[in-house]
């Protein structure tokens, strides 16, 4: 029986990143795949195939609705879905292909089978061909991730009642695309069809759009989308049931008062979210626990209640980012070595990759209110800035929290062009304990989308905001 250092189980980006770390630092590192591609939902059917879509969809629209104003005449304008999806399909071979050479560039081995616990230091894994394999390992890291969840009264039938994996391989632009649920998954998937002219309704239990971030980002992102893309929102609706029968889905809902409404469309695309995915991992024959919630119970340290096991990513409590995992898998192999890593959760970004895209990081007006701490805040809108207007992407803010008697920058929220890339430079102040004067102070080129940012903290400061 072979004998490792560390085993992973699960390739995603906290699998693959935690490998990599392992194997840096000198220990014999095994990783363990049960597809037969490396990447886990983030590179083969999340974050890297979605984007792909979006930036395809994006080019698409601006071709209908922007480039006569640029002074770009291109007439009648086709989609051609087929090859959408066969160019999303060469990305993720491209990205996948990339994580193969790092393996063998950091001289991992790679097992492809479902791995399982035979014990607490030995694992299993039964291959595609019936046989199966066991090795050793003196430590395992837990990286399996999460798969979609759903409600109760939903078959998902992955034809016309589908989950991201599907909406991301369709063969037509749905004439009208009903979601469930007003998260990050839905609105990015919606935005993707509804630029490329399907009809979509969003119906979402609670009473506005992305639901975790800040409240005044859900409520733009609630307006562009209704301004620029035609969506329907249905808020505070709990969905009773979805029906599918031959090219057509009814979803049926009830608001808060108990009144019924019925939706009709042709394709249904359930985004409520994802689980832990923590079936038949033989957690039970290593003895690690789980919580209420089917998540692996971890310490502060990430390591399971047996000592020798660790929990990373989507398996174990926080916000289901593919980032976090990263981080996260980084944590524990430099843990393992015997160095001292940090995590701060409160860091971690999060964003919506619609467009605007949407970005934040740190504590939210709603939280802080909650906490009772005494805050400034400081706003500044797109349609202010030169370079947003040059680039005819107008919607949307920027918003510092501060805290009233130090300055201290406690939350960032984002919603307008590229702030995807822009909460970087947010995340690196907060790492630093930045003041919004220390932000404001900076030097910002001209004319550029962070510049914004800048107006914000000066804003925040003392309302010192120049261009507005």
């Amino acid at each position: 029986m072979e004998k490792f250092d560390v085993t992973v189980i699960g390739s995603g980006p906290g699998g693959y990143v935690a490998a990599i770390r392992c194997a840096q630092l000198g220990m014999k590192t095994a990783l363990i795949e049960r597809y037969a591609t490396l990447g886990g939902t983030c590179l083969n059917v999340g974050c890297i195939p979605s984007k792909a879509m979006l930036d395809s969809s994006e080019h698409y629209y601006n071709a209908v609705h922007h480039f006569e104003e640029h002074g770009i005449e291109v007439k009648n304008p086709k989609v051609n879905i087929k090859q959408m999806v066969e160019r999303k399909r060469g990305v993720v071979k491209m990205t996948c292909d990339g994580i193969n050479f790092l393996m063998k560039k950091n001289k991992i081995t790679v097992f492809t089978g479902h791995g399982s616990f035979v014990n607490k230091t030995t694992i299993e894994i039964a291959k595609a061909d019936g046989t199966k394999e066991q090795i050793e390992s003196v430590k395992t890291i837990i990286a399996t991730g999460s798969k979609p969840s759903s409600l109760p009264g939903i078959e998902i039938d992955k034809k016309r009642v589908i989950t991201s994996t599907e909406a991301l391989e369709l063969s037509e632009v749905p004439k009208h695309m009903i979601v469930i649920g007003g998260g990050v998954i839905g609105l990015e998937l919606g935005s993707v069809y509804a630029r490329l002219g399907a009809k979509v309704s969003v119906v979402e239990f609670m009473d506005g759009l992305i639901p975790t971030m800040d409240k005044g980002l859900g409520k733009e992102l609630q307006r562009v989308l209704k301004k620029n893309l035609g969506f329907e929102f249905y808020f505070n609706h709990k969905v009773t049931g979805v029906t599918s029968k031959g090219k057509e889905v009814t979803v049926n809902a009830d608001n808060k008062n108990g009144e019924k409404i019925e939706i009709k469309g042709d394709y249904c695309l359930v985004a409520v979210g994802r689980r832990p995915y923590t079936e038949n991992l033989g957690l039970d024959k290593a003895g690690v626990k789980l919580d209420n919630r089917g998540r692996i119970e971890t310490d502060d340290h990430l390591k399971t209640n047996v000592d020798n096991i660790y929990a990373i990513g989507d398996v174990v409590k926080g916000a289901m980012l593919a980032h976090k995992a990263e981080e996260e898998g980084v944590y524990v192999a430099e843990l393992l070595a015997g160095q001292k890593p940090h995590m701060n959760y409160n860091l971690i970004p999060g964003v919506v990759y619609t467009w605007p895209e949407v970005a934040a990081v740190g504590f939210t007006e709603e939280q802080l209110k909650e906490q009772g701490k005494k805050y400034k805040v400081g706003s500044f809108p797109f349609k202010a800035s030169g370079r947003a207007r040059a680039s005819m992407d107008t919607d949307g803010f920027v918003k510092v929290l501060a805290d009233e008697a130090t300055d201290e920058v406690l939350g960032v929220h984002m919603i307008g062009p590229r702030t995807a890339d822009m909460i970087a430079e947010a995340v690196v102040a907060m790492e630093y304990r930045a003041s919004a004067e220390d932000i404001a102070r900076i030097c910002h080129a001209h004319p550029t989308f962070t510049e914004s940012l800048k107006e914000a903290a000066l804003d925040a400061t003392a309302k010192r905001a120049i261009h507005i």
